[in-house]
């Protein structure tokens, strides 16, 4: 049984390998935006659930030829801010230094959505989905500090613009929660989920 990761996240496939899986990666492709969009009133946990939960389903029919007998796996983070805010990938310097203005020296709450599916003979017999929080404390780089994170274009692909294994590192301060959440797959909300569609982690080792 193969463990497939719909997603193009260099850091979920370096935890998923660490942690001795070695995944299939098939990329999503979804419109984050359009899915985000189309919820009525969600809260923040149900939307990045629902954001994993496309990107699993998006990859099925390749997968469902390619290995019919697998599971697949969604994530999604967003930044929950202090100030209520949902905050994703920014994309551009001028809203990764805005963010960083805003949050340095304050507390938030990085959300990652998980969804798994099991498939049999190429077809879903079992879905699971959830979100694990963890409360990420930052830190107040200097000017120069931050025009050089930005400058190095880290932060305007992930999550909240920071990361905590890479340079952003630098300039977080702690993290109540699962460190592995943060990097972008949580390893033990992964692990419960496969077990509710009756996989072992250690099945796949």
């Amino acid at each position: 049984m193969r463990l497939v990761l719909a997603s193009a996240s260099p850091a979920r496939l370096s935890v998923l390998r660490g942690a001795g899986i070695e995944p299939v990666v098939r990329v999503s492709g979804v419109d984050e935006d359009a899915v985000a969009a189309a919820l009525v009133d969600p809260k923040p946990a149900e939307v990045v659930t629902a954001l994993a939960a496309a990107k699993a389903e998006a990859v099925l029919p390749l997968v469902s030829e390619e290995f019919p007998d697998a599971v697949v796996v969604g994530c999604d983070s967003m930044l929950l801010t202090a100030d209520g805010s949902l905050e994703g990938k920014p994309g551009t310097v001028e809203k990764a230094r805005d963010r960083w203005e805003r949050m340095a020296g304050t507390s938030g709450t990085l959300l990652t959505g998980h969804a798994v599916l099991r498939l049999r003979d190429g077809e879903v017999v079992a879905r699971g989905a959830g979100s694990e929080p963890t409360t990420v404390r930052f830190g107040r780089p200097d000017e120069a500090d931050l025009e050089a994170y930005l400058a190095t274009g880290e932060p305007l692909q992930v999550a909240g613009a920071f990361t905590l294994d890479g340079m952003g590192g630098w300039f977080v301060d702690g993290i109540d929660g699962d460190p592995s959440s943060v990097i972008g797959i949580s390893l033990p909300l992964t692990r419960r989920l496969l077990a509710e569609i009756g996989v072992r982690v250690s099945d796949m080792w």
